[in-house]
């Protein structure tokens, strides 16, 4: 919709104002084909040079915005991306996989992926941690919010009373 095509384009203004650098993208795509005519698309975008203090690292985008962030050892990278009041998804992309399950079970974020991003099989939950929603979309765990649990136990037998 044209609020959140706007709000994208919010965010990549003022992250070139707080001094990441636009690699690629980075603005509107008009279309000369009839049906994509006056759509309202973003390239995708990659901006460099980012910091943990940026808004475009410290909120969500929802939009085509990858910021790219230096980091030098795992326990750093794991703090810093922990520190923030969001948690909807996370990836790890190496060639290690030992590195990517122990990076990955300490990331504080309900949908993770590894050696890929925004993958969600509809038999796998979805749902972030913190303030990044709450139950889970998907697979089997999603049906707990459309029912409510009744438990009922019926003695067939003679009744047990106390109180007789």
């Amino acid at each position: 919709c044209k609020m959140q095509y706007d709000k994208i384009l919010q965010y990549l203004d003022v992250a070139r104002e707080e001094g990441a650098q636009v690699l690629c993208g980075g603005g509107p795509v008009t279309h000369d084909l009839p049906d994509l005519a006056g759509g309202l698309y973003i390239a995708p975008t990659v901006l460099g040079g980012c910091t943990d203090d940026m808004t475009v690292v410290r909120e969500e985008v929802f939009g085509p915005v990858l910021s790219i962030l230096v980091f030098d050892t795992e326990e750093e990278v794991i703090q810093r991306a922990n520190d923030t009041e969001f948690g909807l998804a996370a990836a790890v992309c190496t060639q290690n996989l030992s590195r990517a399950y122990r990076v990955i079970s300490k990331l504080e974020a309900g949908s993770c992926n590894i050696n890929t991003y925004n993958a969600y099989p509809e038999y796998i939950p979805f749902g972030g941690y913190k303030n990044s929603g709450m139950g889970r979309e998907l697979g089997e765990e999603c049906l707990n919010y459309y029912s409510q649990t009744k438990s009922v136990y019926v003695e067939t037998g003679d009744p047990w009373c106390p109180f007789e």
